[in-house]
């Protein structure tokens, strides 16, 4: 991180396929080894499933599991005069959609399906309806920013 500047952030380019760019973020968290091709693939693979078994547009679940698991608020140590706070905060909108992501991707990969278009289908369809482990994920963070109320004039 420097020191001087501040970094410039990058242009991430629309998916091919739905012209979106939070589907090419999506498809960056999921893309192990630079083979995004594959990442890709198990996405559409997923869109299709959730289509099949919900019967509505894999797009429009994906962007209402994004929506449920985005964060509001989260806490961040402090350390004031020996003690360290944990302090809420409220999450700037990149980060939130990037740890929606990552929550939905690390808790797709952990479920217990054979193919991971499935597990990431599973974990989508339980996101939109606001339950499973992303949910859960982003109920305790919330919690844990209102049990920390009382430090928030730590914030600076």
């Amino acid at each position: 991180m420097p020191r001087r500047k501040s970094v410039a952030k990058r242009e991430v380019l629309p998916d091919p396929k739905f012209q979106d760019v939070t589907v090419t973020q999506f498809v960056n968290g999921l893309m192990q080894c630079g083979k995004k091709s594959v990442a890709e693939h198990i996405l559409y693979e997923a869109f299709l499933l959730i289509e099949k078994d919900t019967q509505q547009p894999g797009l429009e679940v994906f962007r209402k599991a994004m929506d449920n698991v985005r964060p509001l608020l989260e806490v961040k140590s402090r350390r004031v005069g020996g003690a360290t706070y944990q302090v809420p905060i409220e999450v700037r909108p990149a980060r939130r959609t990037a740890l929606a992501i990552r929550w939905l991707i690390s808790f797709a990969r952990d479920r217990k399906e054979h193919s991971m278009a499935e597990k990431l289908a599973a974990e989508m369809v339980a996101a939109a309806k606001k339950e499973g482990s992303t949910i859960k994920k982003r109920e305790d963070t919330h919690r844990m920013a209102e049990a920390n109320k009382a430090f928030a004039h730590f914030r600076w």
